[in-house]
């Protein structure tokens, strides 16, 4: 059975140390894919953009920084769980966002009650979705 866990949040868009603005994220998490979280970004004028990334990076970054690469989550004050900054980057291009850790940890929350931290290998539908997936990729890897 596919279940999951939403949540909305205001985020700032940092677009420079004068500009920035506050746009609505949507916070998706599914047992489907224990492992991961999506975050999906409205940005004004644009098509909206959906990053997934691992929840326990989520999780940690809360209260420490967290991530190399890609994705980096990092809390604004490390002594204290007022605010934290996710850092989204692609070759040179890079977002940087700051939300409230109140409504992050909620929805972290939610997610453990729905698939407890350290159980996501426990699911026996991923590991379907495991095999379909290296199947795929197998089969692309030997068409190509």
């Amino acid at each position: 059975m596919r279940e999951s866990v939403q949540a909305e949040v205001m985020m700032s868009f940092l677009v420079s140390e004068e500009l920035s603005f506050r746009i609505p994220v949507e916070l998706r998490y599914e047992s489907s894919d224990p492992y991961a979280v999506r975050l999906t970004f409205h940005l004004p004028g644009d098509a909206p953009v959906t990053w997934a990334f691992g929840r326990e990076l989520l999780i940690d970054g809360v209260g420490r920084p967290c991530g190399e690469g890609d994705v980096r989550v990092t809390p604004v004050e490390p002594d204290t769980l007022g605010e934290v900054l996710i850092r989204l980057q692609v070759g040179s291009d890079q977002a940087l966002f700051r939300s409230s850790t109140a409504p992050l940890v909620a929805f972290l929350d939610r997610t453990d009650k729905l698939v407890p931290l350290g159980q996501e290998g426990s699911l026996a539908d991923f590991d379907a979705h495991l095999d379909e997936a290296l199947d795929r990729i197998l089969a692309e890897q030997g068409a190509g």
